[in-house]
């Protein structure tokens, strides 16, 4: 029997090496690409450990087109790409945006390429809720269209959907609300270089003392106590979610687009709370001035991925603050 071999650039990052991890229990052969610019070869490590063996990995820089299709002519019987291969700070994207464009559209159209010359069909894709800009409705369901990107880094999401719509691939682009916690191991989890500026690492950083306090950035949205609000789920729910993605892709040829998140919007306050309860330990915190490229609020409706990829958050996020402390703790 053939190996159910998916290509992963990008694997040995938050998010992609707990989607490896989730790939190996579900019997597919990942195989991982990533020079390392914003993770670390401890997540590759913390892989091997936690399904006790070793994993395939390529060193090598996504937007260079000579290295990927060396990796693809290596590697036989690709079933699917996961494209993770992206920076992901909106903070950033505002002060360098061309950092954003050339790595974050550049590496996918590399990928493209290679699937292009390999023959290979199928690919998921990392998106953000960040595409829908500022919704009109809430929750947001995948009809919604896309609006003026709030960030060089939506942008660059916007613009790799569009990509893969004018493609011949089979894709599903997966629009992530916002992943919290770590795998129970604390073996894995997010060794960005990039400096925090999502919500939850920089309340665990708060609270371990390697920074003073938690800025709030605003508490005069139209929110019911006026800081924004967010849609927290669990990576490990994110992880599955991509398994099950490239199950349906197999069998469902053609462009598809889910939202994966709880359905649940939490604020920054509220967040602050539950972090505070969950671990039994205070996180001091002050209002600031709003953030440029924040939106007010977004939540998901998620009910397509149930329909479609018999997938739904499982988690709590009780669970999700507990396993981002433990991992703060180890890491």
């Amino acid at each position: 029997m053939n190996e159910r071999k998916v290509i992963v650039p990008g694997g040995a990052g938050y998010i992609g090496s707990h989607t490896i991890v989730e790939l190996h229990k579900s019997g597919f052969t990942p195989i991982i690409i990533d020079n390392l610019c914003n993770s670390s070869e401890k997540n590759i490590k913390g892989i091997s450990e936690i399904i006790g063996k070793d994993i395939k990995w390529h060193n090598v820089d996504c937007t260079n087109q000579k290295a990927i299709d060396n990796i693809f002519e290596l590697e036989d019987n690709i079933e699917g790409i996961i494209h993770f291969a992206a920076y992901k700070s909106v903070e950033e994207s505002v002060q360098n945006p061309k950092k954003y464009y050339d790595n974050n559209i550049g590496s996918l159209e590399v990928i493209l390429n290679s699937m292009k010359k390999y023959k290979v069909n199928n690919i998921i894709f990392s998106s953000s809720c960040t595409v829908y800009g500022i919704p009109d409705i809430l929750p947001v369901t995948e009809n919604a269209s896309f609006k003026k990107a709030e960030s060089p880094y939506a942008e660059t999401k916007q613009i790799c959907e569009k990509i893969l719509i004018e493609n011949n691939f089979s894709s599903v682009s997966l629009r992530y609300f916002n992943p919290i916690g770590s795998h129970s191991s604390s073996l894995i989890g997010d060794y960005s270089d990039d400096k925090a500026s999502n919500l939850i690492p920089i309340i665990t950083e708060t609270a371990i003392g390697n920074r003073e306090k938690v800025t709030v950035f605003g508490n005069d949205y139209n929110t019911s106590d006026g800081t924004c609000i967010r849609d927290y789920i669990h990576v490990l729910d994110l992880a599955k979610s991509h398994v099950k993605s490239m199950d349906f892709l197999i069998k469902n040829a053609g462009k598809h687009a889910f939202n994966i998140g709880t359905g649940i919007g939490v604020s920054v306050l509220q967040a602050i709370r539950i972090f505070e309860k969950s671990n039994n330990i205070k996180v001091n915190y002050s209002i600031g001035p709003r953030r440029i490229g924040d939106i007010e609020q977004i939540y998901a409706n998620s009910n397509l991925a149930k329909v479609k990829l018999n997938w739904e958050a499982k988690e709590t996020i009780e669970q999700a603050m507990i396993s981002a402390w433990e991992w703060e703790k180890k890491k």
